[in-house]
Protein backbone atom coordinates (compact mmCIF):
# COMPACT_ATOMS: atom_id res chain seq x y z
CA UNK A 1 0.00 0.00 0.00
CA UNK A 2 0.70 3.56 -0.03
CA UNK A 3 0.56 6.64 2.04
CA UNK A 4 -2.45 9.12 0.75
CA UNK A 5 -0.85 12.97 1.53
CA UNK A 6 -4.32 14.02 1.48
CA UNK A 7 -5.89 11.84 4.34
CA UNK A 8 -2.74 10.73 5.87
CA UNK A 9 -4.00 6.95 5.53
CA UNK A 10 -2.85 4.17 3.21
CA UNK A 11 -4.36 3.30 -0.28
CA UNK A 12 -4.18 0.21 -2.12
CA UNK A 13 -3.20 -0.10 -5.58
CA UNK A 14 -6.49 -1.63 -7.12
CA UNK A 15 -8.61 -4.39 -6.23
CA UNK A 16 -6.29 -7.25 -6.34
CA UNK A 17 -4.25 -5.59 -3.95
CA UNK A 18 -7.12 -4.82 -1.32
CA UNK A 19 -8.25 -8.18 -1.62
CA UNK A 20 -4.60 -10.12 -1.12
CA UNK A 21 -4.52 -7.82 1.87
CA UNK A 22 -8.03 -8.54 3.35
CA UNK A 23 -7.46 -12.10 3.12
CA UNK A 24 -4.41 -11.83 4.86
CA UNK A 25 -6.57 -10.97 8.01
CA UNK A 26 -9.37 -13.53 7.17
CA UNK A 27 -6.73 -16.31 7.28
CA UNK A 28 -8.14 -17.75 10.79
CA UNK A 29 -11.40 -18.91 8.62
CA UNK A 30 -9.29 -21.80 6.42
CA UNK A 31 -10.22 -24.88 6.85
CA UNK A 32 -13.78 -24.26 8.38
CA UNK A 33 -17.23 -24.34 6.04
CA UNK A 34 -16.60 -21.20 4.26
CA UNK A 35 -18.50 -19.63 1.50
CA UNK A 36 -17.27 -15.91 0.28
CA UNK A 37 -19.64 -14.16 -1.46
CA UNK A 38 -18.72 -11.10 -3.68
CA UNK A 39 -20.59 -8.36 -3.88
CA UNK A 40 -21.34 -7.30 -7.65
CA UNK A 41 -19.48 -5.60 -8.85
CA UNK A 42 -16.47 -4.12 -7.32
CA UNK A 43 -16.26 -6.39 -4.70
CA UNK A 44 -16.23 -9.66 -6.52
CA UNK A 45 -12.43 -9.01 -7.50
CA UNK A 46 -11.56 -8.33 -4.18
CA UNK A 47 -13.82 -11.69 -2.94
CA UNK A 48 -11.79 -13.66 -5.41
CA UNK A 49 -8.63 -12.89 -3.61
CA UNK A 50 -10.20 -13.96 -0.64
CA UNK A 51 -11.70 -17.53 -1.83
CA UNK A 52 -8.46 -18.13 -3.41
CA UNK A 53 -6.20 -17.66 -0.21
CA UNK A 54 -9.23 -19.65 2.19
CA UNK A 55 -9.25 -22.57 -0.55
CA UNK A 56 -13.08 -21.90 -0.25
CA UNK A 57 -15.66 -21.57 -2.61
CA UNK A 58 -16.80 -18.14 -4.43
CA UNK A 59 -20.31 -17.12 -5.39
CA UNK A 60 -21.92 -13.61 -5.62
CA UNK A 61 -24.68 -12.18 -3.59
CA UNK A 62 -26.87 -10.50 -6.18
CA UNK A 63 -29.18 -7.89 -3.91
CA UNK A 64 -31.66 -5.55 -5.13
CA UNK A 65 -33.59 -3.05 -2.98
CA UNK A 66 -36.87 -2.16 -2.76
CA UNK A 67 -37.50 0.59 -2.74
CA UNK A 68 -40.64 2.93 -1.34
CA UNK A 69 -43.71 3.23 -4.47
CA UNK A 70 -43.74 6.93 -4.17
CA UNK A 71 -40.17 7.36 -3.02
CA UNK A 72 -38.02 4.50 -4.88
CA UNK A 73 -34.66 5.83 -3.08
CA UNK A 74 -35.74 5.02 -0.02
CA UNK A 75 -35.60 1.39 0.86
CA UNK A 76 -38.35 -0.68 2.56
CA UNK A 77 -36.33 -4.45 2.18
CA UNK A 78 -34.12 -6.31 -0.11
CA UNK A 79 -34.76 -9.68 -2.05
CA UNK A 80 -32.22 -12.19 -2.82
CA UNK A 81 -32.31 -15.89 -4.72
CA UNK A 82 -34.55 -18.33 -3.93
CA UNK A 83 -37.57 -15.92 -3.07
CA UNK A 84 -35.69 -14.58 -0.44
CA UNK A 85 -36.70 -11.15 1.01
CA UNK A 86 -36.27 -8.60 4.08
CA UNK A 87 -38.49 -6.29 4.35
CA UNK A 88 -38.63 -2.79 7.09
CA UNK A 89 -41.39 -3.16 8.67
CA UNK A 90 -41.06 0.23 10.32
CA UNK A 91 -40.29 2.15 7.07
CA UNK A 92 -43.36 0.17 5.86
CA UNK A 93 -46.09 1.22 8.72
CA UNK A 94 -45.04 4.48 7.94
CA UNK A 95 -45.34 4.97 4.84
CA UNK A 96 -48.25 2.79 4.64
CA UNK A 97 -47.33 0.38 1.95
CA UNK A 98 -50.05 -1.86 1.04
CA UNK A 99 -49.63 -5.67 0.13
CA UNK A 100 -50.60 -4.66 -3.66
CA UNK A 101 -48.09 -1.86 -3.92
CA UNK A 102 -45.08 -4.27 -2.23
CA UNK A 103 -46.04 -6.55 -4.93
CA UNK A 104 -45.74 -4.36 -7.60
CA UNK A 105 -42.27 -3.04 -6.47
CA UNK A 106 -41.09 -6.82 -6.07
CA UNK A 107 -42.34 -7.93 -9.13
CA UNK A 108 -40.23 -5.75 -10.76
CA UNK A 109 -36.96 -5.68 -8.84
CA UNK A 110 -37.20 -9.64 -8.90
CA UNK A 111 -36.95 -9.50 -12.89
CA UNK A 112 -34.04 -7.42 -12.77
CA UNK A 113 -32.04 -9.56 -10.11
CA UNK A 114 -32.81 -13.29 -12.02
CA UNK A 115 -31.12 -11.54 -15.17
CA UNK A 116 -28.43 -10.26 -13.34
CA UNK A 117 -28.25 -13.89 -11.65
CA UNK A 118 -27.87 -15.13 -14.93
CA UNK A 119 -25.23 -13.20 -16.27
CA UNK A 120 -22.60 -13.74 -13.51
CA UNK A 121 -23.48 -17.20 -13.27
CA UNK A 122 -24.73 -18.87 -16.58
CA UNK A 123 -27.58 -20.68 -14.74
CA UNK A 124 -25.06 -22.67 -12.58
CA UNK A 125 -26.62 -22.81 -9.34
CA UNK A 126 -25.52 -20.94 -6.43
CA UNK A 127 -23.29 -22.17 -3.78
CA UNK A 128 -25.50 -23.42 -0.96
CA UNK A 129 -25.03 -21.36 2.39
CA UNK A 130 -27.02 -24.23 4.60
CA UNK A 131 -25.10 -23.83 7.87
CA UNK A 132 -22.28 -22.74 6.68
CA UNK A 133 -20.34 -19.47 7.15
CA UNK A 134 -20.85 -16.78 4.73
CA UNK A 135 -17.76 -13.82 4.25
CA UNK A 136 -19.42 -11.07 2.44
CA UNK A 137 -16.79 -9.18 1.12
CA UNK A 138 -17.54 -5.56 -0.79
CA UNK A 139 -14.39 -3.19 -1.73
CA UNK A 140 -15.19 -0.85 0.55
CA UNK A 141 -18.21 0.34 3.65
CA UNK A 142 -19.82 4.01 2.62
CA UNK A 143 -23.08 3.76 4.12
CA UNK A 144 -23.19 0.02 4.77
CA UNK A 145 -26.69 0.09 3.73
CA UNK A 146 -25.94 -2.25 0.40
CA UNK A 147 -23.95 -4.66 2.64
CA UNK A 148 -26.71 -4.75 5.51
CA UNK A 149 -29.03 -5.97 2.87
CA UNK A 150 -25.88 -8.38 1.86
CA UNK A 151 -26.12 -9.59 5.17
CA UNK A 152 -29.56 -10.16 5.67
CA UNK A 153 -30.30 -11.98 2.91
CA UNK A 154 -26.84 -14.63 3.35
CA UNK A 155 -28.42 -15.01 6.82
CA UNK A 156 -32.28 -15.70 5.27
CA UNK A 157 -30.65 -18.25 2.83
CA UNK A 158 -29.38 -20.71 5.44
CA UNK A 159 -25.84 -19.39 6.92
CA UNK A 160 -24.90 -20.01 10.04
CA UNK A 161 -22.65 -17.55 10.55
CA UNK A 162 -22.38 -14.35 8.55
CA UNK A 163 -18.97 -12.23 8.34
CA UNK A 164 -18.65 -8.67 6.77
CA UNK A 165 -15.28 -7.81 5.07
CA UNK A 166 -14.03 -5.09 3.58
CA UNK A 167 -10.83 -3.35 2.86
CA UNK A 168 -11.33 0.02 3.67
CA UNK A 169 -14.20 1.45 5.70
CA UNK A 170 -15.99 4.67 7.09
CA UNK A 171 -15.38 3.94 10.67
CA UNK A 172 -18.48 4.89 12.26
CA UNK A 173 -20.38 2.83 9.99
CA UNK A 174 -18.39 -0.30 10.74
CA UNK A 175 -18.44 0.91 14.38
CA UNK A 176 -22.25 0.66 14.32
CA UNK A 177 -22.91 -1.99 11.70
CA UNK A 178 -24.85 -5.10 13.44
CA UNK A 179 -25.93 -6.88 10.56
CA UNK A 180 -23.08 -9.35 11.02
CA UNK A 181 -21.86 -11.63 13.05
CA UNK A 182 -18.36 -9.99 12.66
CA UNK A 183 -16.73 -7.27 10.56
CA UNK A 184 -13.16 -7.73 9.69
CA UNK A 185 -12.15 -3.87 8.10
CA UNK A 186 -8.71 -3.34 8.22
CA UNK A 187 -8.69 0.50 7.35
CA UNK A 188 -11.30 2.48 8.83
CA UNK A 189 -9.68 5.80 8.90
CA UNK A 190 -11.09 8.90 10.95
CA UNK A 191 -10.83 11.14 8.05
CA UNK A 192 -12.72 8.64 5.49
CA UNK A 193 -13.82 10.74 2.13
CA UNK A 194 -15.49 7.56 0.33
CA UNK A 195 -14.15 4.24 -0.62
CA UNK A 196 -12.58 5.48 -4.02
CA UNK A 197 -10.18 7.67 -2.57
CA UNK A 198 -8.64 4.80 -0.62
CA UNK A 199 -7.72 3.56 -4.28
CA UNK A 200 -4.77 3.92 -6.67
CA UNK A 201 -6.84 2.00 -9.56
CA UNK A 202 -10.35 1.76 -8.45
CA UNK A 203 -11.74 1.31 -12.41
CA UNK A 204 -14.89 0.15 -12.51
CA UNK A 205 -15.29 -3.76 -12.93
CA UNK A 206 -17.11 -4.81 -15.60
CA UNK A 207 -19.82 -7.71 -15.92
CA UNK A 208 -17.60 -9.74 -17.81
CA UNK A 209 -14.77 -9.32 -15.38
CA UNK A 210 -17.30 -10.95 -12.55
CA UNK A 211 -18.45 -13.36 -14.80
CA UNK A 212 -14.34 -14.88 -15.53
CA UNK A 213 -13.86 -14.53 -12.14
CA UNK A 214 -16.57 -16.80 -11.11
CA UNK A 215 -16.18 -19.43 -13.97
CA UNK A 216 -12.80 -19.38 -12.65
CA UNK A 217 -13.10 -20.14 -9.26
CA UNK A 218 -15.91 -22.88 -10.35
CA UNK A 219 -13.26 -24.44 -12.38
CA UNK A 220 -10.95 -24.55 -9.36
CA UNK A 221 -13.30 -25.75 -6.79
CA UNK A 222 -14.30 -28.52 -9.12
CA UNK A 223 -10.62 -29.41 -9.27
CA UNK A 224 -10.01 -29.07 -5.98
CA UNK A 225 -12.79 -31.68 -5.15
CA UNK A 226 -11.46 -34.27 -7.86
CA UNK A 227 -8.45 -34.11 -6.54
CA UNK A 228 -9.36 -34.70 -2.60
CA UNK A 229 -11.78 -37.92 -4.16
CA UNK A 230 -8.90 -39.17 -5.89
CA UNK A 231 -6.76 -38.99 -2.75
CA UNK A 232 -6.69 -42.78 -0.86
Amino acid sequence: MNTDSLTGTFTFADRVDAGRRLAAALLPFRGSDVVVLGLPRGGVPVAAEVARALSAPLDVVVVRKLGLPFQPEVAMGAIGEDGVRVLDQYIMGVAHVTPDQLAVVEKRERAVLAARVRNFRHNRPRVSLADRTAIVVDDGIATGATASAACRIARAMGAARVVLASPVGAPAVVRDFTDADEIVCPLAPQRFIAVGRHYIDFTQTSDEEVVRLLDEAAERSADELTTKKARP
